[in-house]
């Protein structure tokens, strides 16, 4: 458990400043968000509950996965996942994974395949390359720790070896997919990534939003990853 600093924020992210925006479309995300998490966890219940048996038939261990995750203005939360690893996978092995990504933030090409990641199990690769492992987050969604769209939510571990630069990831509500997602997840290096979070920071709007999201759909229909 990440240690936290007086104001309940990850230390190294205490001093983010929360982006400014406008009524208008906070209200109208707010209301997207509530809308379509809701619709979406209703309608996927029945999905979620067989992808559950999946993951407790094969695997020991719970079919969700809880991790802590750095939120707006640094704030932690829990997000939820369904668990696509082995329930005995080494967190260390990631946390060197993250540092040496940050350590080569300009490197693409950098990210493990889901193929040569001996902790994923059988099930965990068909959720992951569906996204399907995403589904619970509908709830962080509706409570709103998260949004549909926004910066992907960092683990405590890497926001550690955040730059103030890239801490900027952090001044909006985190997002299930973002810019950086459907403009090219894997095959772009950090700071690229960054670089086009803080671009829809800049220019977020219901449309871009929008967008985003119809962009990520026709992804994961096409099979594509990111």
């Amino acid at each position: 458990m990440v240690s936290l600093s007086n104001s309940g924020t990850v230390p190294a992210a205490s001093a983010v400043a929360i982006a400014p925006t406008r009524r208008g479309y906070r209200l109208a995300k707010r209301a997207l968000d509530v809308t379509a998490g809701t619709l979406g966890l209703v309608v996927t219940a029945p999905v979620m509950l067989g992808l559950a048996a999946a993951i407790k038939l094969e695997s020991p261990g719970p079919a969700l996965f809880r991790q802590q995750r750095v939120g707006l203005g640094g704030r932690p939360f829990l997000l939820y996942k369904f668990r696509s690893m082995h329930a005995s996978a080494d967190e260390d092995q990631h946390r060197r994974y993250v540092a040496k990504l940050l350590a080569e933030p300009r490197q693409a090409g950098t990210w493990i395949p889901i193929e040569q990641d001996a902790r994923v199990t059988r099930i965990g690769r068909l959720l992951r390359r569906s996204h399907l492992d995403e589904l619970p987050q509908l709830l962080n969604i509706v409570r709103g720790e998260m949004s549909l769209v926004g910066p992907r939510p960092p683990i405590p571990y890497e926001v550690e070896l955040y730059t103030p630069w890239q801490l900027r990831r952090l001044s909006v509500v985190p997002g299930l997919t973002g810019l950086w997602q459907v403009e090219g997840w894997g095959r772009l290096s950090f700071d690229q990534g960054v670089a086009l979070d803080l671009a829809y920071i800049e220019r977020r709007s219901i449309w871009l939003d929008l967008t985003i999201l119809v962009r990520t759909v026709w992804q994961i229909l096409a099979g594509r990853q990111f």
